[in-house]
C-alpha cells in the first residue's frame, strides 16, 4: 500500500487533501500540532500523530516508523500581513519545520515531495503572476516559502529528491479555521456575520484577489504524484477570476442570508492585487470548471453555521509591536 505523510493534515487545505488522497487509496499518516487546526478535522481512516515538524526526532521517528512514499507538506502558519511583526515563529515554523522534513525525506528515499508554497512569494509584480517570472516576496511569509522552494531545487540536485511546489492562492472552504483573525478574510467575514459585528475591511476594499475554492484544488494537489510531468514543476493553483474585498463581503452577506456593516480600518502594508495565470495547471490536469465565488461559498456556509462561531485569539507570540495594525492590538 502506498503510505503518505500529511503535514497540517488538522488544519484546512491539509484536511481537504488528506480525503482526497484516502480515496486514491492511500494509507495517509497526518502529522499535526494543532496550533490552527483541529482533531475533528482529522479523517477516521487517517492515523493521527500529533506533533510539529520542528522536533526532528519526532520526525526521524515517524520517517523510519512508515516508510513514507510520499510526504505531503501542507503545515505552515499562513499569515503574510502578520509575518512582519512574528519572524523568528515565522521563519522557524514556515522555514526550518520544512527544512528538518527535507532533510527526512532524503534519509528515506522518499519518491516525491508536494509542497504548498503560496502566491506571496511574487510580491507585488504586476498580475496575473506567472511561474516564469522572478519571485518578489514582500513580506516574511513569502521568503519563507520562496526559500523552501529554492531548497527543493538544491536538494534534488543534491540528491535526487523528486519535488513538486504548488502556489496556490486565497483558498477558502470547509475546516478553514473561522477563529482566526490574522488570516483567512472568508472565515473571518463569516464568524464577525454570526456574532453581528461588522465585517472588518484593511484600507477601502478595492484589494483585489482570486478567492479559490478548494474543492477545485485539493484533488489535484493529491493525485500530482501520479502525473509524471509534474515533477520539478512549481505550479499556480488557484480560481481565475479576481473580485474586490468588498465585492467578497457583499457575497458572504447575500450566501449567508444576514445583513451586515462594513468597518474600513486603516490600510495595511499588502499587495493591492495579487491574481494568477493558471495556463500550465490547465495544461498538466486539464481544463476544469471551477466553481464561481457564489457556488463554493454556498457549499462552506452550512458548515460554517454548523460549526458555528469561534472566539478569535489574540496571538500571543507577536515579536515587534511597531506599525502593527492597531486592529490586531485588541483582545
Amino acid at each position: 500500500m502506498i503510505t503518505s505523510l500529511v503535514t497540517g493534515g488538522a488544519g484546512f487545505i491539509g484536511a481537504h487533501v488528506s480525503r482526497e488522497l484516502l480515496k486514491l487509496g492511500h494509507h495517509v499518516v497526518i502529522l499535526d500540532d494543532l496550533s490552527g487546526g483541529y482533531e475533528e478535522n482529522v479523517p477516521s481512516e487517517a492515523t493521527f500523530v500529533q506533533g510539529s515538524i520542528m522536533d526532528h526526532e519526532l520526525l526521524e521517528k515517524l520517517f523510519t516508523e512508515h516508510k513514507f512514499d510520499y510526504v505531503y507538506h501542507l503545515a505552515a502558519y499562513a499569515a503574510e500581513g502578520l509575518s512582519h511583526f512574528i519572524k523568528r515563529f515565522n521563519y522557524n515554523n514556515n522555514l526550518i519545520g520544512s527544512v528538518n522534513l527535507i532533510n527526512e525525506s532524503v534519509k528515506n528515499k522518499v519518491k516525491c515531495f508536494v509542497f504548498t508554497s503560496s502566491i506571496a512569494v511574487y510580491g507585488g509584480l504586476q498580475p496575473p503572476m506567472r511561474e516564469d517570472m522572478v519571485p518578489h516576496p514582500e513580506d516574511p511569509y513569502g521568503i519563507a516559502k520562496l526559500a523552501v522552494e529554492q531548497e527543493l531545487k538544491v536538494t534534488k540536485e543534491m540528491f535526487g529528491l523528486d519535488y513538486i511546489i504548488f502556489r496556490p492562492h486565497n483558498v477558502y472552504g470547509e475546516y478553514q479555521n473561522l477563529g482566526d483573525k490574522y488570516r483567512n478574510v472568508v472565515g473571518i467575514f463569516m464568524n464577525q456575520l454570526m456574532q453581528d459585528n461588522p465585517l472588518t475591511i484593511f484600507g477601502d476594499g478595492n484589494q483585489t484577489r482570486a478567492f479559490s475554492y478548494i474543492g477545485d484544488l485539493a484533488p489535484h494537489i493529491a493525485n500530482s504524484v501520479n502525473i509524471r510531468e509534474t515533477y520539478g514543476e512549481v505550479i499556480n493553483i488557484g480560481a481565475e477570476k479576481e473580485y474586490t474585498i468588498k465585492e467578497l463581503a457583499e457575497t458572504v452577506m447575500e450566501t449567508m442570508g444576514l445583513e451586515g456593516k462594513l468597518r474600513f480600518v486603516e490600510a495595511r502594508n499588502e499587495v493591492t492585487h495579487a491574481y494568477a495565470d493558471h495556463s500550465k495547471a490547465h495544461r498538466l490536469f486539464g481544463t476544469d470548471t471551477n466553481h464561481t465565488l457564489k457556488q463554493g461559498l454556498d457549499k462552506m456556509v452550512g458548515w460554517a453555521k454548523n460549526t458555528g462561531i469561534k472566539k478569535s485569539q489574540k496571538f500571543k507570540n507577536i515579536e515587534i509591536i511597531e506599525n502593527l495594525p492597531p486592529l490586531w492590538l485588541e483582545d
